[in-house]
This record gives C-alpha cells, structure tokens and sequence, in this order.
C-alpha cells in the first residue's frame, strides 16, 4: 500500500488507502467511509465493490484472462485433469504424482451416499427441477453429518472437502436418473472421477457402458472450465451465508440455489430452449439473425458474447476444440445441433458480431455438447454445479480460514419518512 485517494467532503478531507494487487489492480479501502463521513457506497449489483481478498482465482474481462492459482486456463486445460485442478483450488498448489493418488483415494473413500437420502429423493415427484433436487439433497447432507467441522483444523476442514466431492456426482446423477425414471446407480471405485460421473449418469442395468475417451476428455475439459470464476453470483452466495458460520453442506447448497437463476448457470439451458424454439418455427437462421441485429427486437441470441469478458471468453475457444470433437466422434444428425453450428458460423463471419464482440461464450458450446451426449436440458445446470463445487468449497475454506466478518450489505433506503401510526377506523 503506498498509494491513496483523497475524499473531499463537507470541507474536510479524507484519505483511503489503494491496495494493489498482484495482478495490478487497484482498490480503495472503504472500510471506515461511514464511521468518519457518515456516507457509504451505492453499487447496485456490487459491480464495483471487492467484498474479500482472495489468492484462488483471477479474472480479466477486458483482456479475456483467467487463472487458477496463477496458472492461465489454456495450460491448465490443455495439461491438467479436473481431479488435478481440484486439488489445486483446494490446496493453492499442484499435486505430486503421489500427491494426487492419495487424493483419488481420499475421494473414493466418501464417494458413498447413506440410502437414507434415497428415500428423500423417492419423496420428489418425476417432474421436480433437477436443481431443485440438487439442492434439497446437499442441505440434507448436513443433517447426516451434523458435526461442526473445525475450520482451525486443516485435518478436518481437508476431510469435509473430500466427503463433499465424493458424495455430490453421486447426488447430480441421481436427479438424472430420477427424471429419466432409471433406477439409481452407485460409484465404481475402479473408475476415476470424470468416468466414475459419466457412469453415474448413463449406466443402464443389465448392459455394458463404453467409455469413449473423446467424451470423456470433453466432460473432463468442461469440468475444468467450470471449476471456479472468481466472485460471481453463486461463489458470492456460498460465501455470504459461510460467513456467518454456516456449515459447508449448507453453504454449498445456497451457491446451488443462485445457480440455478437463468441469468447465472441457467446460461446454456437457455441456448438450447433458443435453438429449440428456432426450430419450432422452421429453422430459419438468417432470420432471428436478423432479429438479433434489431435494437428493436426483444429476441437475443443467447450463448454469445458474455457480461464479464468484453473482448472474447478465454474457455469458450478450448471447449469449441472439444466441442468439434464430440460432434465428429457421435456423428449426430441433429437439426438443432446443424441450427447451432450456422449460428457459430454467422457470429465468428458477421461483422455486426466481429464488431461488438459477440462470439460464442463457454455456455454455447457446452449446451450443444450436453445435446449430443443425451444429456437433458434440465440437467445443464447440475452439471455445471458439479465443475463448480471444488471452486465453491475452495473459496468456503479460504473465507473461513481468512476469518472474514459477517457479510451486511449496506443500503440506500428511499422509502416513507417518519410518520405516525394512524388507527385503523381513521384511515
């Protein structure tokens, strides 16, 4: 800290330290703006307020730039596994060879779920949102572990992790096989956790499940893109409510719930809900093109272009290589799938889309991925949670470790002034 603002109001002035980070941003420490000027900050939507102090994951929209611990999401992807980068939120380093057995070993060790929770899950109607279920079935986790887990402890907070990602691919592809009316499967200790996952979800009783390396490399790379994305709505909530104390389970079933908004994780749901209604009304690309180009038009094509990144998303460039991939290895003859690679086409081609940045984002390419594996559109969103949950747990266990406060928003109340009550036979 060397450098700071002056703040000049009712005739005095007041200095507020600039913090710097690694990657060279600055922030001004506003933290006693209230207690010395009675004012505080207005920032809907605290797009530009640094609510903690982090080391896991940084973001650069302007520059489209994303690291985990440092490490650039192009190498991490291209070189790593997501049980390795699992490891890496969790633990601020990459793992040795033996390192990364006995994390494998530490997982499969809690990848077993009490069949108490199957009866919960029998209570759901078929028809029950698989977020839903996800959700309800994480927070009940805590009531089979109802021991605090000692944050002072590394031991302890180490083993509440691991439980967590053992248990939480078994719970996802239980709301998939529930939607699907398939009876529930359980984890293979003999698979690794990507095709342990992808086993969860598409065993079938009584026939054998091949485990395509081209699939399993793109859920793998999925995962991975997924795995965090610095304080967005849902990391934001898991450490809000983690903040006052809130167990993992709990916490991590609340990031679960803001995940589940459309404008959040509901992203690439969204892409195929748009692809389908396109097809609904005769494919006609060029068309909703055109509506997309009309300021006029409420229709937006969604997948494209991204809130954060204003130049291009880093991970939507990997997952089209894999994406690619999928689509070659299936050979599927799919017309929303052919409406989706004309829409991809248009917005890499068209300068109205060159021009504004509007490319294809990680939600477009993983909506059309999740298509062609058979995967539902419901079920998007949950596999989305599933690459989250290492980064979510990571940033739990940095807010506790760190010791940060209570979260309390601040607000700018502009309702009624003062008034009397006024009784009811005079109003």
């Amino acid at each position: 800290m060397s450098d700071k603002v002056i703040l000049n109001y009712n005739n005095e002035e007041l200095e507020l330290a600039v913090y710097k980070g690694t990657m060279n941003e600055n922030a001004v420490d506003i933290s006693k703006l209230r207690d010395k000027t009675g004012l505080i900050t207005f920032d809907p939507g605290y797009k530009n307020t640094g609510a903690c102090e982090s080391k896991i994951t940084f973001l650069d929209g302007e520059e489209g730039k994303l690291l985990y611990r440092g490490y650039p999401i192009e190498q991490i992807a291209e070189k790593s596994s997501f049980v390795e980068v699992m490891y890496l939120l969790l633990k601020g380093e990459l793992p040795t060879q033996a390192e990364l057995d006995q994390f494998n070993k530490d997982i499969a060790e809690y990848n077993y779920v009490t069949e108490d929770l199957v009866k919960i899950l029998d209570a759901f109607p078929s028809s029950a949102h698989p977020m839903g279920m996800l959700s309800s079935l994480t927070s009940a986790l805590s009531a089979f572990n109802p021991k605090c887990v000692n944050v002072h402890s590394p031991d302890d907070m180490y083993k509440a992790a691991v439980t967590l990602l053992g248990k939480f691919p078994v719970l996802a592809s239980w709301t998939q096989r529930k939607s699907k009316g398939l009876p529930i499967n359980y984890s293979n200790d003999e698979l690794g956790y990507v095709e342990n996952f992808y086993h969860l979800l598409f065993k079938k009783p009584g026939k054998d499940l091949e485990l395509n390396p081209v699939i399993i490399d793109a859920l793998d790379k999925l995962l991975i893109l997924h795995a965090d994305h610095e304080q967005n709505c849902s990391t934001s909530t898991v450490r809000l409510v983690g903040s006052s104390h809130a167990g993992l389970f709990a916490s991590i079933s609340a990031g679960i719930s803001a995940l589940w908004g459309p404008l959040h994780g509901g992203a690439n749901q969204a892409v195929l809900e748009m692809l389908d209604a396109i097809q609904a009304d005769g494919g006609n690309v060029e068309k909703y093109l055109e509506k997309a180009k009309d300021k006029n038009d409420p229709f937006r094509l969604m997948g494209f272009g991204h809130r954060v990144y204003k130049n291009f998303d880093p991970r939507a460039k990997i997952i089209k290589v894999a994406c690619d991939n999928v689509l070659e290895q299936l050979g599927i003859n799919d017309p929303i799938l052919d409406i989706a690679k004309k829409l991809e086409r248009a917005a890499l081609e068209d300068d109205y889309f060159k021009s504004r940045n509007l490319y294809p984002n990680v939600d477009f390419y993983s909506g059309i991925i999740y298509k062609a594996l058979d995967i539902p559109t419901e079920m998007f969103t949950v596999m989305f949670a599933v690459g989250r949950l290492p980064g979510w747990i990571a940033q739990w266990m940095e807010m506790r470790e760190t010791n940060q406060p209570i979260g309390r928003p601040r607000q700018l109340y502009t309702g009624s002034p003062a008034r009397d009550y006024v009784e009811i036979s005079k109003r």
